[in-house]
């Protein structure tokens, strides 16, 4: 990076509505803005948070990127494997929904530190599985790291930064997952072909110990914002727009992990493709996630409208596409680019969508999204690995590809009937 978005950045806004059951700050505010943080202070926060991103988001989709080894060594298909992700996601789906009711008056910080240590935990246990039960038993535990660092994410993000640099303060935070794609899981798909499986989870429970001690040392103390708890998720779910939008969303990134999961059984049908190959293809798919990061958050918080359907439908095509490569075995390098541009901006037009949607309830707002990104994932990697067994691999990708269009059209209709319930655009 030769620019830091944040250089600027001045005291965060803090919610501007006060629920009955708000928490005392963990530290005393400085003014009604929050604590005040230095423009370095916030740079270095956000560097904490991108490692925080890169680590968990690594651990999260190693499974795809060495499903075949996994399946050989634990004696199961690769379909059962796939499931990993599921399990993953459905603690984190539960974790971002009740953390804050859990621990509605805990220092946010300190709420991160203890979720990365948790994942180190989930990588080892994985790295010394003696079988499938075992493994997922601890991907378990990585979703609930996984749910409660997202759902925290962007709470932090509004308290480092003033609202109108949020998209471009997640853009560095969700940089951690592009990387991740970028290098951690084809990297992962190297080092496992030339050290095995379990080193590569090893070398990942590593990294998160680094995380974990980032975090604590460069991030300021951060208090629970209003507006949290099971009545407040209720609330949000019934404000104008949002329930449909988070369907939308469900749709969208169902369609991508429907695809994404299996990405590696749909690459080995091109001519001639081996490890090496997929390795390439993977990595074309995160310089492209790294791409569509910085510029669609760039330009996400003055085009939210026009990116709301935009990124969905090129999911769509590049989903699509690969699903077509076997015959067309060229279509297969600029789809996957396409496909990683997309889905690389996609969090941060929704995490800017849901700040416009509730800005006086972010947190809940973000354990909504969370929670819907959550559910994809299950739905997307169980209906893929479904579609993959009876239908094949093209017809599975085709079906992804319109769910992804279907959806954006959905959640850009959701600003529209905001505004026509009389609520200005940010």
């Amino acid at each position: 990076m030769t620019t830091n978005p944040i250089d600027t950045a001045a005291p965060a806004a803090a919610a501007t509505t006060q629920s009955h059951t708000a928490p005392a700050p963990a530290v005393p505010p400085d003014g009604p803005a929050g604590p005040r943080l230095s423009p370095g202070q916030a740079r270095w926060g956000l560097a904490a948070m991108f490692l925080g991103s890169f680590s968990l988001v690594t651990a999260e989709f190693l499974p795809p990127g060495v499903l075949t080894p996994v399946a050989q060594e634990l004696a199961v298909s690769e379909g059962v494997v796939g499931l990993s992700v599921s399990v993953t996601a459905l603690t984190a789906l539960l974790t971002a929904l009740g953390l804050g009711s859990l621990f509605p008056r805990t220092d946010r910080r300190t709420l991160l530190v203890v979720l990365a240590l948790g994942a180190v935990v989930s990588n080892v246990l994985v790295a010394v599985a003696p079988s499938i039960g075992v493994l997922m038993a601890a991907r378990l535990l990585l979703g609930a790291a996984l749910g409660g660092y997202w759902s925290m994410s962007l709470v932090i993000a509004t308290q480092l930064v003033p609202p109108d640099r949020v998209g471009r303060a997640m853009m560095v935070v969700n940089a951690g997952t592009t990387v991740a794609t970028v290098a951690g899981v084809p990297l992962g798909v190297v080092l496992s072909a030339a050290s095995g499986w379990r080193v590569v989870f090893v070398a990942i429970a590593v990294v998160t110990v680094v995380t974990a001690v980032g975090m604590r040392m460069a991030l300021p103390p951060v208090a629970p914002t209003p507006g949290i708890g099971w009545s407040a998720t209720g609330r949000a779910l019934r404000s104008p727009g949002v329930a449909l939008g988070l369907v939308a969303i469900v749709a969208v990134i169902g369609g991508h992990f429907a695809g994404y999961t299996y990405v590696r059984p749909a690459l080995s049908l091109l001519p001639g493709a081996d490890v090496g190959t997929i390795a390439v293809l993977l990595a074309l798919f995160g310089v492209g996630g790294l791409i569509g990061n910085f510029a669609i958050g760039a330009v996400v918080d003055r085009h939210l409208p026009v990116l709301l359907l935009a990124v969905p439908v090129a999911i769509g095509a590049g989903v699509a596409a690969v699903g077509v490569a076997a015959a067309v075995p060229w279509l297969a390098y600029p789809a996957v680019v396409v496909w990683g541009v997309a889905f690389g901006g996609v969090l941060i037009v929704v995490q800017v969508w849901i700040t416009r949607m509730m800005p006086d309830q972010v947190e809940a707002g973000s354990g909504l999204v969370v929670a819907a990104f959550q559910t994809a994932i299950i739905l997307g990697s169980a209906v893929g690995g479904l579609g993959v067994e009876t239908i094949g691999v093209g017809w599975t990708y085709l079906v992804a590809a319109v769910a992804a269009v279907a959806g954006g059209v959905l959640v850009r209709s959701t600003l529209s009937r905001r505004y026509s319930d009389g609520v200005a655009p940010v």
